[in-house]
């Protein structure tokens, strides 16, 4: 449990991290606002006051879309190469705005997947004893 801003003790939402992450909503009410720019987590939950400074994602999200993203856009590119035989320079044409648009597209939604996650399985508690 966390408290909120009026130190009032706040149970989790039950909200799922795959929606949460998502919508780009904060995981423990799914209200707030998560990102404050492009990327740039808020310190704390502007509607329940969760504090997201203990949480770090690192590059995780960022090597899970670029596996994705490139995955999809070279095997479709070897799709289309077996089928039709297009040019070398129609694929780097097509494929490079495909796998840079794809990755800055799923970006934002991954890593609100993965701080969803750290925040479901509480990564970013300490236990006291």
């Amino acid at each position: 449990m966390t408290e909120g801003p009026t130190g009032q003790s706040l149970a989790p939402a039950r909200i799922d991290p795959i929606r949460a992450g998502l919508l780009c909503r904060c995981p423990n009410c799914g209200q707030g606002p998560l990102y404050a720019g492009f990327l740039k987590v808020v310190d704390r939950c502007e509607a329940c006051g969760f504090d997201y400074t203990r949480l770090n994602t690192g590059d995780g999200a960022a090597i899970f879309i670029m596996q994705i993203s490139g995955g999809l856009v070279v095997f479709s590119a070897l799709a289309a190469m077996i089928a039709w035989n297009p040019p070398i320079w129609l694929l780097l044409l097509i494929s490079l705005p495909l796998v840079a648009g794809l990755s800055i597209g799923l970006m934002r939604p991954g890593k609100g997947l993965m701080i969803a996650l750290q925040v479901r399985n509480k990564s970013g508690q300490q236990n006291h004893v």
